[in-house]
């Protein structure tokens, strides 16, 4: 595993209760690829949005690079939010892989944080449209509600749930936020850090108790 940036440092004091996932299982997560509103900087939250060409291509890489890293793919669990833009991308890694692409499992607690009255918007007109929520954002990012919307607070209570349930090696297809989030549970990271935490689309975030590395 390789070290943790600076900007994912751990907390200074260590955790007082065991860690999030046990020690000798490993999580494949993976963002969903590219789709139409991510090129143009449009927020999706929940938003059901679908893969555009370069998005698909993205999920065929990681599917090719998954095999490259883990070898054999027995004893490996599948498991992907339930809204479009990741079960495309879990269908197109799973056919990379040979496998049938849809024997996979599908959970909603793994869906993208609810970006209320902000889905469907473009970030750069932001500044313009809500500067008073940017600034909020920015003061307080973990805690910090759009209307209608999700804190990070809630959107790790249910990623730590399905958490809790992982037993064995999984492959998870996902969203950008419930990637922070796993990341912050299971590496103790300090909750303000984790909203910036960086969530490429075309890499396989290999993620361990011990640490994290990028394939």
């Amino acid at each position: 595993m390789t070290e943790l940036s600076q900007s994912q440092m751990r907390r200074d004091e260590p955790p007082d209760c065991p860690p999030m996932l046990a020690r000798g299982v490993t999580l494949y997560v993976i963002r969903h690829g590219q789709t139409d509103w991510n090129a143009v900087g449009r927020y999706q939250g929940h938003a059901d949005t679908e893969l555009n060409d370069t998005g698909r291509g993205q999920a065929r890489r990681n599917g090719r690079k998954l095999l490259e890293v883990r070898g054999g793919l027995d004893d490996l669990d599948f498991a992907a939010s339930p809204l479009k833009r990741t079960r495309q991308t879990m269908e197109e890694l799973r056919a990379a892989l040979g496998l049938d692409p849809a024997a996979y499992a599908v959970d909603e607690r793994l869906r993208e944080i609810h970006y209320g009255h902000w889905e469907g918007q473009l970030a750069h007109e932001l500044p313009a449209l809500d500067p008073e929520g940017l600034a909020s954002r920015h003061a307080d990012p973990v805690n910090w509600r759009p209307r209608g919307g999700e804190t990070y607070v809630e959107l790790k209570a249910r990623t730590d749930a399905w958490l809790a349930e992982v037993i064995r090696d999984t492959v998870v297809v996902t969203h950008g936020g419930p990637s922070r989030t796993l990341r912050g549970s299971i590496l103790d990271l300090d909750p303000m850090t984790v909203p910036r935490l960086e969530v490429p689309q075309d890499r396989v975030l290999v993620l361990r108790a011990d640490g994290m590395r990028w394939v």
